[in-house]
């Protein structure tokens, strides 16, 4: 049996699967076992951009490997807010705008998913 975490529209499931031969597949075939869900797991809540502001998303999962700025700190278009790594790749997370940093909302080692508010700017 192996364990895995299945998200089907925005919602996480834990699934066990159960491995059989291959012949044994073809007399299972005729007769589908009901699927093992459990209750879905907690993610935690994303943060959100202040009113007003211009939030900075992470483009793609990884991890934050440096923070560049600090709140109230202007940046221009283009400067390097962020270093964030993803497979083994350090990406960096620019300024979409000229502006003030208004919040920073991850710090450095933090894992990070798609769309996870790393700062805004206003």
């Amino acid at each position: 049996m192996r364990k895995f975490s299945v998200t089907v529209n925005g919602t996480t499931y834990e699934v066990v699967v159960e491995e059989v031969a291959a012949d044994a597949a073809v007399a299972l075939s005729s007769a589908p076992a009901a699927p093992a869900v459990k209750a879905p797991v907690k993610e935690a809540p994303k943060a959100a951009a202040a009113a007003g502001s211009t939030p900075v998303k992470s483009p793609f999962p990884g991890t934050v490997l440096k923070v560049n700025v600090a709140v109230g700190q202007a940046v221009k278009k283009e400067d390097v807010l962020m270093v964030v790594e993803a497979m083994k790749m350090e990406n960096e997370i620019k300024a979409p705008a000229d502006g003030v940093v208004a919040s920073v909302n991850v710090n450095k080692g933090a894992a990070v998913q798609t769309d996870d508010l790393l700062c805004s700017l206003k």
